[in-house]
């Protein structure tokens, strides 16, 4: 029997995303979908601007849009997505948690919160016993759980592997693609036969997640992980994939033999829309690619290649398709996560 879910903010681009992956998904089944109140009480179709690059589902089209509010969500929902733009994340998702809905949300706010858990499953699932935290300390009997930022989560599979050889520092330099600011985001004028060296507030956000996700949870708390991670994210005109050059200093002096083992070692964990293997490396000096390699493991995966040792560790890239595994599809994930381990 399927678990009855809904998406809040679902006519935006990581909205769109999430019906795409959900109504087709055997675990759940789509049946509210919130936006704006001037979207509210028109059908998804009509209320959506369609812009993913396969037909809007059936099933969803004719759903009345209702408002981002929990007096408006219907009763028998049992998880709510959540891909609202942060401030309005940081003021709505509080309200349907305390209304009793879990939820797994794409949404910045809260991430770095002492008492949400910023999970990745295949990194990091122990840390969705924050939730038990949370309801204790927050009185509510819903729960919240986040997936990281779209360029972290790229990045930090690889470094979880690495952590075997003790990981001390990170340096990283990003190559975002346009998608990750939104279908309105970048104008083609800014963007087109240029670079943005600068994403406003993306660096810190891999500086404190990163720490976070690689953290260990001792029933209480996290403990953020010591490596210091310093990155430098820029925008680039690709339209999926971020692809990042990523420089880690380790304890131990492991061949790029070694650190290649530890990426294809890592591998997903029993849950729908993780992949098989978590990490695709490549001998091939020019890979991975966005236009390329994106799409691995249906997005789910993480690409990369170019290992090679350094005075101090090593030195590589990695990719992941940012709107899918960086966002819908890790949301996703968690949600299966949380079935799984019977929070819903």
């Amino acid at each position: 029997m399927s678990t009855t879910v809904g998406i809040l903010g679902a006519t935006g681009a990581v909205g769109q995303r999430l019906v795409q992956l959900l109504v087709p998904h055997p675990e759940f089944e789509v049946t509210t979908l919130t936006a704006s109140p001037s979207s509210a009480g028109r059908p998804y179709s009509d209320a959506a601007k369609w812009r993913i690059d396969s037909p809007i589902p059936d099933d969803v089209a004719d759903i009345s849009v209702v408002e981002t509010d929990p007096e408006a969500v219907p009763d028998g929902v049992e998880l709510l997505f959540s891909s609202l733009p942060s401030d309005v994340g940081a003021a709505v998702e509080p309200a349907f948690v305390e209304a009793g809905y879990v939820v797994s949300s794409n949404s910045s706010n809260g991430r770095m919160d002492a008492d949400i858990p910023l999970t990745i499953p295949e990194v990091n699932a122990d840390h969705l016993g924050l939730i038990e935290v949370q309801r204790d300390e927050r009185g509510w009997d819903g729960a919240l759980i986040k997936n990281p930022n779209c360029s972290t989560i790229t990045m930090v599979p690889t470094l979880a592997a690495l952590t075997r050889f003790g990981l001390e520092r990170v340096d990283v330099s990003t190559l975002q693609a346009v998608s990750g600011a939104g279908y309105s985001g970048v104008a083609s004028m800014e963007i087109i036969d240029n670079v943005i060296p600068h994403i406003g507030g993306e660096a810190s956000k891999m500086e404190t997640e990163s720490r976070k996700l690689l953290g260990s949870f001792d029933g209480a708390e996290v403990s953020l992980h010591d490596a210091d991670v310093s990155a430098s994210c820029n925008r680039v005109p690709t339209l999926d994939g971020h692809l990042e050059n990523v420089w880690a200093d380790l304890s131990e002096d492991p061949t790029a033999d070694a650190v290649v083992d530890a990426f294809e070692s890592s591998r997903g964990v029993d849950l729908h829309s993780s992949p098989e293997r978590l990490i695709e490396v490549f001998d091939a000096p020019d890979r991975p690619q966005p236009r390329l390699d994106r799409n691995l493991g249906d997005g789910m995966a993480v690409a990369a290649g170019g290992v090679e040792t350094t005075t101090h560790g090593v030195q590589f890239n990695c990719l992941a398709h940012n709107t899918i595994r960086g966002a819908a599809g890790a949301s996703v994930l968690n949600g299966e996560l949380l079935l799984e381990e019977g929070y819903i």
